[in-house]
C-alpha cells in the first residue's frame, strides 16, 4: 500500500507529540490514531517498572473517551528522533481484537507504508475464543465470529 497524505499527516501528528511530550524516561513513545472521518487521537506511553500502557493503547483510550468505536489507521513514533516504530506484540493483539481492519504505519522514514494489522500478526490468537459458547460450535460446526467490545455513549452508564 502507498502512503496517503492523511497517513503522512498522522505520522507528523505522532512526531509532534513525541517532540513535545516525550522528554523523560516515563514517556518515550507517542502514537496517533485516525478515524475514517479524519479525527486524530494521540497518546504517549506511560512507562513504569511494573509495566504500563504503550502509546498505542493510550491513543485507543483517548479515542474511546470521545465515543469512537472504530479506527482506520495508527502509527507510533519514538522519542529522540527514532522515527516510526512498529507496535509491540501486545499492541498488535489489541489492535487486531478491537480494530481488525486497521492499518498500521510501519517502516523506515524513507519507506513508510500502511499495512493491515493482520499482516503484522499472522496466525493470531483469537480473543473471542475465551468467550465461546461450546454448544454453538457443536450446533453449527463453525466457530462464531469474534465479538469486539465497542464504545458506548457515557449517557448509558
Amino acid at each position: 500500500m502507498t502512503m496517503l497524505d492523511t497517513d503522512r499527516a498522522l505520522v507528523q501528528a505522532a512526531t509532534a507529540v513525541a517532540k513535545l511530550r516525550c522528554r523523560s524516561d516515563n514517556h518515550t513513545v507517542a502514537a496517533a490514531a485516525r478515524t475514517a472521518d479524519g479525527r486524530v487521537f494521540t497518546g504517549v506511553n506511560v512507562y513504569h517498572f511494573t509495566g504500563g500502557p504503550c502509546a498505542e493503547v493510550v491513543a485507543i483510550g483517548a479515542a474511546a473517551t470521545q465515543g469512537v468505536g472504530d479506527l482506520e489507521a495508527i502509527v507510533a513514533v519514538g522519542d529522540r528522533g527514532r522515527g516510526v516504530i512498529p507496535p509491540c506484540g501486545r499492541c498488535r493483539q489489541v489492535l487486531l481484537d478491537y480494530f481488525p481492519s486497521i492499518k498500521v504505519i510501519v517502516g523506515p522514514m524513507d519507506a513508510l507504508r500502511p499495512v493491515p494489522v493482520t499482516e503484522l500478526l499472522p496466525e493470531t490468537y483469537v480473543w473471542a475464543d475465551q468467550q465461546l459458547d461450546p454448544s454453538a460450535i457443536v450446533r453449527t460446526g463453525q466457530w462464531p465470529m469474534p465479538t469486539v467490545p465497542s464504545s458506548r455513549p457515557a449517557s448509558e452508564d
